[in-house]
Order: C-alpha cells, then sequence, then structure tokens
C-alpha cells in the first residue's frame, strides 16, 4: 500500500540515509559525552541519595513546608 505512495515520491531514498546518519551522530555524540565526563562530578551524583546530609535536608523542608 505504502509502496505506491513512495515511489511517487522523488528523492524519497535519501529519507532512510538521512535517518540513519541522525540516528549514528546521535550516538556517537553522546558515547563522546559520556567517555569525557568528569569522573569526579559523576561520582558525587552518584553518591547524592546516599549522603545523610541530603536526607536531613529534606526532612528539614518537609517539616518547615508543614508549618
Amino acid at each position: 500500500m505504502f509502496n505506491n505512495y513512495l515511489s511517487g515520491i522523488e528523492g524519497v531514498a535519501i529519507y532512510p540515509v538521512f535517518s540513519l546518519l541522525v540516528f549514528f551522530i546521535f550516538f556517537v555524540v553522546l558515547a563522546i559525552r559520556v567517555i569525557k565526563a568528569d569522573k569526579g562530578y559523576l561520582k558525587k551524583m552518584e553518591n547524592l541519595p546516599l549522603e545523610n546530609e541530603t536526607i536531613d535536608s529534606i526532612k528539614d523542608f518537609e517539616n518547615h513546608s508543614k508549618v
């Protein structure tokens, strides 16, 4: 069914190539960003939910918002 519609469009073969190119570029950029990420910052963000200071500050915020 769609073959009839798509065969009437000039240059339709470029769309799959363009989609693959966008997909490939996106994941290459993402991989480079992950590899070059600051390891100290990532370690800090990784441990953030486990820190007691964060839990205490959330409890303080909840107590002040109830008043």
